[in-house]
């Protein structure tokens, strides 16, 4: 019987098709999809175990070490996740590295023990990569960015998420885009990052690619970089910039790096271990501008946070942080962006506060809600 294959790329990405990946966790992690769940044929030992076999005696020895290592309850284990998925995502497919013999076998076990005949994708993970390249590529002649920036704190991704269409490259990278932008939990790898970016501009493409909105970052996001086709295209793009006051930022600062970062941590580790990572990222995320803030201010602002901190631990008020923000506002990220600023007075098409903004948008076919 020929088990089905799909091969139309374009149509699993914009419509969001689930995709239940079947490699080992070591290939998984090392790069995946949205909308990707791992549920392997063979787990990393296996592999490692039927890759040596198959170097030392060829496909046929390897194909019959891999039937020996997966048989009996571990196969029914690894049928039913992937029954579950295909009964939970029935519109699902699957995929290995190169849509060949683990796929295949996937699909054919699911088939015997459930009925189930399930898609699996021509060519595999690396078909499906290369047409997010590809497609990356069109995307940075093609779309178009209206570039949304702006001093720190002056609530930037705040406006983002009211805006439509628009693309959230921190969001994205799971990443804040300062020193002080870790999450508690880790960000994705960069070929994850690059595969969910290409997927969202080839979604607003697929749409008849209308103006959108995507905030100024530096070429790094944390750990991830934009590529520099992609970048390239934005610093060509018109540039808004959102204005506020230092007050006002100070509160959206205190906002973001007090209170939702160790909410983020306190649901991660629970309140005593949580507030005490919390405080290490902080102090952390400060040591590492250490050099750029000159060692007498480094040592100054660390003393201002290590007390807010010391406070907040005894008495839960957080107020104290605001006097160490407000001078790593003024004192430190201004000068920073003013002269960046100044190397893109070019690209600048408006100017002003956030309601003044949001009519701009407006006027250039943003939503805004």
């Amino acid at each position: 019987m020929e088990l089905p294959q799909i091969e139309d790329f374009r149509r699993l990405f914009i419509e969001g098709t689930p995709l239940l990946d079947v490699r080992a966790p070591v290939e998984y992690a090392q790069g995946a999809f949205p909308l990707t769940e791992n549920h392997p044929l063979i787990d990393d030992a296996e592999r490692e175990e039927i890759g040596i076999r198959y170097k030392k005696l060829g496909q046929d020895a390897a194909i019959d070490r891999g039937h020996e290592l997966v048989q009996g309850e571990k196969k029914a284990a690894r049928v039913a996740a992937w029954k579950a998925f295909a009964e939970q995502h029935p519109d699902g497919v699957l995929y290995c590295f190169r849509g060949g013999m683990r796929s295949k076998i996937s699909q054919q076990w699911l088939y015997e023990e459930t009925g189930i005949l399930y898609p699996r994708v021509k060519g595999g993970y690396k078909a499906l990569r290369r047409f997010l390249l590809d497609e990356l590529e069109i995307s940075a002649r093609e779309v178009n960015a209206i570039v949304l920036g702006g001093r720190t704190g002056v609530g930037k991704t705040l406006l983002l998420h009211h805006l439509q269409p628009m693309v959230d490259l921190e969001g994205l990278a799971w990443h804040r885009g300062s020193a002080f932008g870790p999450h508690a939990t880790p960000q994705p790898r960069q070929i994850a990052f690059e595969n969910a970016l290409s997927i969202e501009l080839l979604k607003l493409r697929a749409a008849g690619n209308p103006a959108f909105v995507v905030e100024d970052e530096h070429r790094n996001v944390g750990s991830c970089f934009i590529p520099d086709s992609i970048r390239d295209r934005f610093r060509d793009s018109p540039l808004v910039v959102l204005e506020a006051s230092l007050e006002e930022r100070i509160n959206n600062t205190h906002a973001e790096y007090i209170h939702e970062a160790l909410a983020e941590y306190v649901a991660l580790y629970g309140a005593e271990q949580g507030f005490e990572k919390w405080a290490e990222y902080l102090l952390g995320s400060l040591d590492k501008i250490r050099k750029r803030l000159g060692g007498v201010r480094h040592v100054e602002l660390r003393k201002v946070m290590e007390a807010a901190i010391e406070v907040q631990r005894r008495t839960g008020n957080d107020a104290q942080h605001r006097a160490w923000i407000g001078e790593l506002l003024g004192g430190y990220y201004d000068p920073m962006y003013d002269y960046q600023i100044s190397q893109n007075e070019k690209q600048i098409a408006f100017i002003g506060d956030r309601q003044a903004v949001i009519d701009y948008m407006k006027e250039h076919g943003i939503r805004y809600s």
